[in-house]
């Protein structure tokens, strides 16, 4: 199985927001981190704010922040809501798409095989994702007393 890049970019923009709860941060400073398009993360963003796992202000000193404490923030709901389509395979989501469809026992392992990946990630919260704050902090170019994140990371 392999995520969407929306996916991948929902989680990587909830650990560098995550990381960075002493201020607000702007979708710039984000796509600069991690190198990748400011108008894919306006998108991204819109959605985080619409669910309500960011909060957002507009205008010249605006940015967004976590709208709620990491361990709120459940992975595998995130997943589930930035993934367009969860269908391993054509038969998840067509009838007759497939001649050995009607006797096919592929269908319900793949359908085992998503829900055991599924239930991996409920298991986890986005301060999980966010234990070594200092090591992230630093591969993002962020400079961060440390006091500061572990604080925020029991909050």
């Amino acid at each position: 199985m392999r995520l969407t890049a929306f996916t991948d970019y929902t989680l990587r923009t909830l650990m560098y927001v995550g990381l960075r709860s002493d201020r607000l941060v702007t979708i710039a400073e984000i796509a600069g981190a991690y190198g990748i398009s400011n108008n894919h993360l306006m998108k991204v963003v819109q959605n985080l704010a619409q669910v309500g796992d960011v909060a957002t202000l507009r205008g010249q000193r605006g940015g967004l922040r976590l709208a709620r404490p990491p361990a709120q923030i459940n992975l595998g709901a995130v997943v589930r809501r930035s993934e367009p389509d969860m269908a391993l395979a054509c038969c998840f989501c067509a009838e007759d798409c497939c001649t050995i469809q009607p006797a096919c026992g592929l269908i319900a392992v793949l359908d085992e095989a998503l829900k055991a990946f599924l239930a991996v990630l409920d298991r986890y919260s986005l301060a999980d994702l966010l234990e070594h704050p200092m090591a992230l902090a630093g591969l993002l170019g962020i400079t961060v007393e440390a006091p500061d994140l572990v604080a925020d990371q029991q909050a």
